[in-house]
């Protein structure tokens, strides 16, 4: 993962783009790009900078803020997942201030070299140091829930599967 940090700042068209394309170019191949704007009033993310991560080799975006051009972004086929979808412009009512290090979001350190899980449900973020422990605790959850579902699906009650397996 690598961390994306910007404010809220109204500034001139010319150094606001400027930065953000500059921020874009910065973020290596095989990575998923974590944006905390510090901002709810415009998208932070748009089909031109999708489709240029993900001609680049960038595999995913994560963003506490807006993003626009959805049906395009979507068609670049590089996951994407924000906060909301506005078509509010970021240039130049945003400003990134700093990339690579790390951020805090909704109270969660968060830093480059960390790991990120994202589907359908949301986004989990595992720090570098815990992914192995995670990883081995997922696994056994996994585990643990298709021994479940195969005993519910050949009858066995649901309190019984509870009781058997400790998970419902």
């Amino acid at each position: 993962m690598f961390t994306v940090e910007g404010r809220a700042r109204v500034m001139e068209r010319e150094p606001s783009i400027r930065r953000i394309l500059e921020m874009l170019g910065s973020i290596p191949p095989g990575h998923v790009a974590v944006y905390e704007p510090n901002d709810d009033s415009c998208a932070h993310f748009g089909e031109l900078s999708a489709t240029s991560l993900q001609s680049r080799g960038v595999v995913g975006v994560v963003i506490n803020g807006g993003c626009r051009d959805i049906e395009f972004v979507r068609e670049t086929g590089l996951p994407v997942f924000s906060r909301y979808c506005t078509p509010q412009d970021a240039v130049p009512r945003w400003e990134v201030m700093a990339w690579g290090g790390e951020v805090t979001i909704e109270g969660v350190r968060v830093a480059t070299g960390d790991y990120v899980v994202g589907d359908a449900d949301g986004v989990v973020i595992i720090p570098a140091e815990l992914v192995l422990e995670v990883l081995e605790r997922s696994e056994a959850v996994v585990e643990t829930e298709s021994s479940v579902r195969d005993a519910v699906r050949s009858g066995m009650a649901p309190l019984e599967a509870y009781d058997t397996f400790g998970k419902f």
